[in-house]
């Protein structure tokens, strides 16, 4: 069993905050030159180059059966709709704008964890969730009445995730977090390849291959790279840290998304999606710290 070594875990956790918005920002530079689909099948095909030779030379089991393997099939088809919904909202929506809309999952998982699984879950969390939402709401508002529906595109990020982990829960005790992901990414290969071939194929303008060059292709392989390195490093800050003491680390991803956005786009969000972010933020962070609190008490029996 690998010893707690948490200022290593939070490290890794700082690594998956930049890399994360390093490559939804290429996503955004490269989504108006080529299909959504075909960032999405590299993407996914590079985590599998990648991870297979890993997993291979250090034995780890990989091979999945029965109710594990549907479970990641299922796991699978979420992530290619999250990865898909979060690539398409960054053509309409600021970088900064997009993340933080996206940061409503933990809100959506412990409502889930609530009505879906009867977790209990105490009035000040639900209250944190609704403020959450509505620093959500003020975020949407901005870019609602620029873009319109496509405004909504993170919530659907949000649901979509907050499912994933769900299944990610379901799976975790029983697999190998580098060869899930291993396994993950030839599934999506799979299910994405032949989409792709048959829209070319049949003229479909959103399906349609567009070929890589120069400076467009190594864009391109750096959208997989930075994705697999920033799950991996994820993963890896989980093995040396706990889960509570990382989860409020992950909303740094917020602030350097937004300084990316500036850096790259030129985009920082307007006062009021500024003041949504902040509000989201905070009520993320007290629903974070009363999970905490709820887990140190829950021996006497008391909740919030």
């Amino acid at each position: 069993m690998t010893a707690d070594r948490p200022l290593l875990g939070i490290f890794l956790m700082l690594g998956f905050c930049v890399l994360a918005p390093m490559g939804d920002a290429l996503a955004k530079l490269l989504g108006g030159t080529m299909p959504t689909m075909q960032l999405l099948l590299v993407r996914f095909s590079i985590q599998a180059v990648i991870l297979i030779p890993l997993v291979q030379a250090t034995g780890r089991p990989w091979q999945l059966r029965g109710r594990l393997l549907r479970l990641t099939a299922l796991r699978t088809l979420l992530h290619i709709v999250g990865i898909w919904a979060m690539f398409t909202a960054l053509q309409y929506l600021p970088l900064a704008d997009a993340v933080a809309i996206a940061f409503v999952m933990p809100f959506i998982m412990l409502l889930l964890g609530k009505y879906v699984l009867g977790e209990e879950v105490g009035p000040r969390r639900l209250g944190a969730c609704i403020v959450g939402f509505i620093g959500t709401l003020l975020v949407i508002q901005p870019s609602f009445a620029e873009v319109g529906l496509p405004a909504l595109l993170p919530l659907v990020v949000a649901v979509v995730f907050a499912l994933f982990m769900l299944v990610t829960r379901q799976l975790a005790k029983d697999t190998d977090p580098i060869a899930l992901q291993a396994v993950s990414g030839v599934m999506a290969s799979v299910i994405l390849a032949p989409i792709l071939l048959l829209g070319h194929a049949t003229g479909i303008e959103a399906l349609t291959f567009v070929a890589p060059s120069g400076e467009t292709l190594w864009l391109l392989l750096s959208i997989g790279v930075l994705g697999t390195a920033a799950h991996l490093l994820m993963t890896w800050s989980l093995r040396y840290a706990p889960s509570a003491t990382l989860a409020p680390m992950q909303y740094l991803e917020i602030p350097v998304a937004t300084a990316i956005g500036w850096l790259i786009f030129r985009d920082l969000p307007n006062g009021l999606a500024a003041l949504g972010i902040l509000i989201t933020m905070a009520a993320g962070l007290y629903v974070i710290l009363r999970e905490q609190a709820t887990a140190r008490s829950a021996a006497t029996g008391t909740s919030g």
